[in-house]
């Protein structure tokens, strides 16, 4: 078999930076294990000689690093379930249904994207103050409650499911919203579910919302929550990267869960595109 040297010399040079981009997390896991006193030791030990794993992990939960965990979790699923389902209507809406005007207010919707969302910050404060639900969860997942980004994605994969399931589905007298549930939107799952683990990071991940938007201490998320732990711990390298793996375990196991899915909707968006 004649060996395709560019390939091989490609893959390898691939690999070298895939090594590279995870030698930072494999160093935040090992450090997490260790005691303090080994953490800067060189060479770096990757496996600890001296394990303090239980005694890090306990003293990060011990506060209320648990309470911040929770907030985030129960924040982040209420926002990805709503946000996926009004984007997907939202979608379905611009790319099957026909009226007046569509491809008008599709485009103003896009336009929108292109205003930062610190633009917005002022407005969103002042409505949400006058609504009282500064300083709430409810407010927190409101604000996330529908993505322009999500809607475009979404939109896509519609378009690729045939207009006679949609036919099919009024001659059976099928309305709009049983029309869009139990035909199109089976038919576009993979896209929904990347679009989903998508939303779950970013949301997980948003820093500036709650800084903005709760004052309380007891509702704070786990990115406040890093914060205030690092202004507590932040010369405790062991303690704060058994902090940091804590908080990114949640989004490892919903891409390891959902990692055939993402790639099924990507494959899927690359043969419509």
């Amino acid at each position: 078999m004649k060996l395709n040297i560019s390939k091989t010399v490609w893959t390898i040079v691939m690999a070298l930076i895939g090594v590279l981009f995870i030698l930072p997390f494999l160093w935040m896991l090992s450090t997490s294990f260790k005691p303090e006193a080994d953490v800067f030791k060189f060479p770096i030990e990757w496996i600890p000689r001296h394990w303090n794993a239980v005694e890090n992990y306990r003293t990060v939960w011990s506060g209320q690093f648990a309470r911040y965990y929770w907030n985030s979790i129960y924040i982040t699923i209420a926002t990805t379930i709503i946000n996926v389902f009004i984007c997907s209507m939202a979608a379905y809406g611009f790319s099957k249904l026909r009226f007046w005007g569509r491809d008008a207010m599709f485009v103003l919707v896009l336009a929108l994207y292109m205003v930062p969302p610190q633009a917005s910050l002022v407005p969103q404060f002042l409505l949400f103050n006058w609504l009282h639900l500064i300083d709430t969860h409810i407010g927190l997942i409101l604000l996330n409650s529908f993505s322009i980004i999500g809607a475009f994605m979404l939109k896509q994969f519609f378009m690729g499911v045939s207009n006679e399931y949609i036919e099919s589905g009024k001659i059976d007298g099928a309305g709009h919203f049983r029309t869009f549930w139990q035909i199109a939107l089976p038919l576009i799952r993979p896209g929904v579910a990347t679009y989903a683990i998508l939303r779950f990071i970013w949301t997980w991940n948003d820093y500036q919302y709650p800084l903005i938007f709760l004052k309380s201490k007891e509702l704070f998320t786990i990115q406040l929550g890093i914060r205030l732990f690092g202004d507590q711990y932040g010369d405790v390298y062991s303690l704060m990267m058994a902090g940091a793996v804590s908080a990114i375990l949640p989004l490892l196991i919903i891409f390891a869960i959902g990692q055939k899915q993402v790639i099924e909707g990507i494959s899927l968006g690359g043969v419509k595109g």
